[in-house]
């Protein structure tokens, strides 16, 4: 088990946390008979109540507990303990799938998978020039984070809409910034030419604010942080106006049950859409595979683009706006890239 230390290209700001570096956790797994496996998951401070802390004495507590039991019924039991700490029995569950070759992972034909870029840019003056990097990068959808300052936001919302200028889609993400009141003013005001969709206004476990808004907003509402059951989506697409619902794998407790979640999406009336922007190259190659076949629009697994380092001995493909999978894509981890990039270290021997 390590804790890596992934400094960034650039700072990545969210309404609740600028980053510097990412610090997701890793484990490689092995069986008696020699195979491997592994997976990672990154805890993001003030996302939830989740904490680091607590996420690494989750898994090194199962790690501890994992010695001569069979995958099958270690997976068992750390999913019987997922709502004790969801990123952590993912990344877990997710490595004893690696290490079960689950077939999500197979991919048999070559894959190519739109992404989305972040506008970071708040002064208004050098938005345009972001736009058009990007759009040369091939990029066709961008995110808008928003929540500081209603009139602030839309001023900004408004100065990407002209810049874009109908060369690209926008998703407007709060982050669970805005109250009931400010999240209703922003959402009835925004012009909604050229934008997809508007994620999580309000607090994740404020149901009804978010309802109150998507019931007022110009555009579909997306949720995102509430979305960790199927029983959750399920209340998603009760609410009129909630056209979208996002899923992590992160938090969804593993490859089959986030594949299980995205079919569950489109059978209640709403769009999926998928990814991890806090990910690394290795959990967002997973969510990448898990979205072949049944994601049609940008993918927001493109978390491995921020670091200065990847991750894999054979780095993902990215081209065009996209990530590219070539038929046969089984990646292996850089031994040297690793160890220089780990912070901390636990070794467990059965």
């Amino acid at each position: 088990m390590r804790r890596l230390d992934l400094p960034l290209v650039r700072p990545y700001r969210l309404s609740y946390r600028t980053f510097e570096r990412f610090e997701p956790f890793l484990l490689e797994l092995e069986d008696e008979e020699g195979n491997s496996g592994f997976a990672d998951g990154h805890v993001s401070p003030g996302s939830s109540s989740e904490t680091r802390e607590g996420a690494w004495g989750f898994l090194d507590r199962h790690l501890r507990a994992a010695g001569g039991r069979e995958p099958a019924e270690a997976l068992e039991q750390v999913l019987s303990e997922f709502e004790q700490s969801k990123v952590a029995a993912t990344t877990l569950a997710t490595a004893l799938e690696h290490l079960g070759r689950q077939p999500l992972l197979d991919v048999p034909d070559a894959v190519t998978l739109p992404l989305l870029a972040p506008i970071n840019q708040t002064d208004l003056d050098q938005i345009p020039a972001e736009v058009e990097d990007w759009l040369a990068q091939g990029f066709r959808t961008f995110k808008v984070k928003v929540g500081k300052d209603v009139a602030a936001d839309l001023a900004r919302v408004a100065a990407i809409q002209a810049a874009v200028a109908g060369r690209a889609t926008l998703r407007l993400d709060a982050n669970r910034a805005f109250d009931r009141d400010q999240g209703l003013r922003f959402a009835a005001s925004v012009d909604p030419a050229g934008i997809e969709l508007f994620e999580q206004p309000c607090a994740a476990e404020d149901w009804e604010a978010n309802a109150a808004v998507a019931a007022a907003s110009t555009v579909p509402l997306m949720l995102d942080e509430p979305i960790c059951t199927l029983a959750d989506i399920a209340r998603a697409g009760s609410i009129p106006g909630v056209g979208f619902c996002k899923l992590k794998l992160k938090r969804f407790g593993g490859l089959q049950r986030l594949r299980d979640g995205l079919e569950a999406v489109r059978r209640h009336g709403m769009e999926p859409v998928l990814g991890d922007g806090l990910g690394s190259e290795i959990h967002n190659w997973m969510e990448a595979c898990v979205a072949r076949g049944i994601i049609d629009n940008a993918g927001e697994f493109n978390g491995f683009l921020k670091p200065r380092d990847r991750l894999f001995a054979e780095p993902m493909e990215f081209r065009d706006g996209a990530v590219h999978l070539p038929a046969g894509f089984s990646p292996r981890l850089d031994p040297a890239q690793v160890e220089r990039l780990t912070a901390e270290r636990r070794d467990y021997v059965y």
